[in-house]
C-alpha cells in the first residue's frame, strides 16, 4: 500500500515539474558584449537537471527502476498537456529551438537516467 502511494506522489511530482517546467524553461538570460549579444537559456538547463535529480530521487526512493519511471511519465503527462493548444489557441511550448531541446532534451535524457539501475551500497550488502 505505501509503495503505490508512493508511486502515486512520484508521479504527482512529476506532473507539477512538467506544469511548472514549462513556464520556466523560457527563462533566458540575455547579455550584450562588444560583438553582440549573448542568450544563456538558464530555464531550460535548470528544469531538465531537476528533473534528471527527481527521477534518480525516485529511483533510490522506491529502490527500483518503477520509481524513475512514475516521475518521467508524470513530466511527460505534464509536458503535453502544455503543448497542446488551449481552446483560445494559446500554447506554451511553441516549437523554438529552446524548446525542442527541453522536449527532446527531457526525454532523451530522462529515459537514459531512468533506466540506469538502482546500486545498493556495499554496506547493505553484506
Amino acid at each position: 500500500m505505501t509503495r503505490l502511494l508512493l508511486l502515486a506522489a512520484l508521479f504527482v511530482i512529476g506532473l507539477a515539474t512538467g506544469l511548472l517546467g514549462a513556464f520556466v524553461q523560457a527563462s533566458r538570460l540575455v547579455t550584450t558584449w562588444p560583438w553582440g549579444q549573448l542568450v544563456v537559456p538558464w530555464g531550460v538547463a535548470l528544469v531538465v537537471l531537476l528533473l534528471l535529480v527527481l527521477i534518480r530521487g525516485g529511483a533510490w526512493l522506491l529502490r527500483s527502476r518503477l520509481g524513475a519511471w512514475s516521475v518521467l511519465t508524470g513530466w511527460l503527462l505534464g509536458t503535453i498537456v502544455m503543448s497542446t493548444p488551449s481552446p483560445s489557441g494559446d500554447l506554451l511550448l511553441a516549437g523554438g529551438t529552446r524548446q525542442w531541446v527541453y522536449l527532446l532534451g527531457g526525454v532523451i535524457l530522462g529515459a537514459a537516467v531512468a533506466t540506469f539501475p538502482v546500486i545498493e551500497s556495499q554496506s547493505r550488502l553484506r
